[in-house]
């Protein structure tokens, strides 16, 4: 088989894979532009030959409160992340403390305890604090989750900035926490827009920390919006689809807006000299 045959060979199978795995965010789309009465068709149209907006409509009267929600929740995980785990990745790349391996060990542990424990954990304390139903207490459980991750990151990021340029900052005068301010975290500018992607990303699409402890609140997050939209109106199809339609857009427009910040991010570190 020629060069020529083996890469028409191998883009038709990527196409043929790609449209399996984005068909059902097709079909998504196509629903919610799908009236009622021709959804109860044999099969389905492929096609909303007869759109409405219908479906749209409903989300901007009835679930623009938890799209809200969800953004300074997700806007708030961001900034309690980096916050957070910048300074720790930047002492455990450069300022090297004591038994800092087996801190970024922990890290990697942290990663794998199961949501549903840690929400139960979370509920106990919160109930006991007052916090139950309250957007910053979910603020600070979606932040445990993308705090490890963001760590890690950092280290590996920071891990690759030149001894040269914090030897020079030191010898201008600047501490630990000015270096860091000034030099180390200006070049970790990838790392920041990765860290701050992948925690809008989980704490946008959470359901188990918003469903335990947010649950029958004031302000809950659209995943539950979703989720009551679909136990109402479990006929509606149009409706429910818009709003996931909608729900994705804001993760799909940072994810095609950052990606290539992300990409050199993510493999920043996994390459030494």
């Amino acid at each position: 088989m020629t060069g020529i045959s083996r890469t028409w060979w191998k883009t038709t199978t990527g196409l043929v894979l790609t449209a399996l795995m984005l068909f059902p965010v097709y079909w998504m789309i196509n629903v919610s532009f799908t009236r009622d009465q021709d959804m109860r068709k044999s099969p389905p149209a492929l096609f909303p030959v007869h759109g409405t907006l219908e479906g749209y409509r409903a989300v901007l009267d009835q679930q623009l409160p938890y799209l809200g929600t969800s953004l300074v929740i997700g806007l708030g995980t961001v900034l309690l992340t980096v916050a957070l785990a910048a300074p720790a990745g930047y002492a455990l790349a450069k300022l090297r403390p004591r038994g800092g391996g087996l801190l970024s060990f922990l890290f990697l542990v942290a990663q794998m305890i199961p949501g549903i424990i840690m929400a139960m954990g979370f509920y106990a304390i919160y109930l006991q604090l007052g916090l139950l139903q309250s957007v910053p207490g979910l603020i600070v459980a979606d932040s445990t989750l993308a705090v490890p991750f963001a760590v890690l990151i950092f280290t590996a990021f920071m891990s690759g900035v030149p001894g040269e340029l914090l030897q020079a900052a030191q010898m201008d005068g600047a501490g630990p926490l000015r270096t860091f301010r000034s030099v180390v975290l200006p070049m970790s500018r990838n790392a920041v827009v990765t860290v701050s992607l992948f925690a809008f990303l989980w704490s946008w699409s959470d359901f188990v920390f918003a469903s335990t402890l947010a649950g029958g609140g004031a302000h809950e997050p659209i995943t539950l919006g979703i989720y009551h939209y679909i136990g109402n109106n479990n006929q509606e199809w149009n409706a429910i689809m818009a709003t996931a339609v909608v729900a994705s857009l804001p993760a799909a427009v940072i994810l095609v807006l950052a990606q290539r910040y992300v990409a050199a991010g993510v493999t920043a570190g996994a390459v030494k000299d």
